[in-house]
C-alpha cells in the first residue's frame, strides 16, 4: 500500500511541474457576441464570415461581427532554487518541519521515556471512590 501511494504521490508531483512549466495559450473566435471556436495552443478557426465579406468587392469593409480574443499564461522559466533564495523565517520553518518530521520513524524502542526514573505513587485509597468519580 505504501508503494502504490508514494507511486501515486510521484506521478501528481510530474503532472504538476510539467502543468507549472508550460505556458498556455487560449484562443477564441468570436462572433456577434457568441463564442464560436475555442483552441489551446493553436490558432482558433473562424466562423466563416471573412471569406464572405472578402468576396464584396469593397476593399475598406471592416467585419463588425467578428472579432479573435487571445491570452497566455506563462510557465516558469527556472526551477531551480537555492537555500538563499529563501528568507529566514522560511529557512526556519523548512528546517523545524524537516526535522519533526525526520522524528515521526524513530522507532518506539529507541524513543526515550521521560518517566523511567521515577516510581510511581503508592496509592493509599482508591482516589475514584474517594471522590465518587465513575466511567459510565
Amino acid at each position: 500500500m505504501k508503494k502504490v501511494f508514494s507511486q501515486i504521490i510521484s506521478l501528481v508531483m510530474a503532472v504538476l511541474v510539467l502543468a507549472s512549466t508550460v505556458s498556455w495559450t487560449v484562443d477564441k473566435h468570436l462572433c456577434m457576441g457568441r463564442v464560436m471556436d475555442i483552441s489551446f495552443f493553436a490558432h482558433a478557426e473562424d466562423c466563416g464570415m471573412e471569406s464572405a465579406i472578402a468576396t464584396l468587392d469593397s476593399e475598406d469593409y471592416q467585419n463588425p461581427c467578428c472579432e479573435d480574443e487571445s491570452f497566455t499564461i506563462e510557465g516558469q522559466d527556472h526551477l531551480k532554487l537555492t537555500w538563499s533564495d529563501l528568507d529566514l523565517d522560511h529557512q526556519v520553518f523548512f528546517v523545524a518541519f524537516a526535522q519533526s518530521y525526520i522524528d515521526l520513524f524513530v522507532p518506539l524502542e529507541k524513543l526515550p521515556v521521560p518517566n523511567e526514573k521515577y516510581p510511581p505513587p503508592i496509592l493509599i485509597r482508591d482516589i475514584h471512590v474517594l471522590d465518587q468519580v465513575f466511567l459510565i
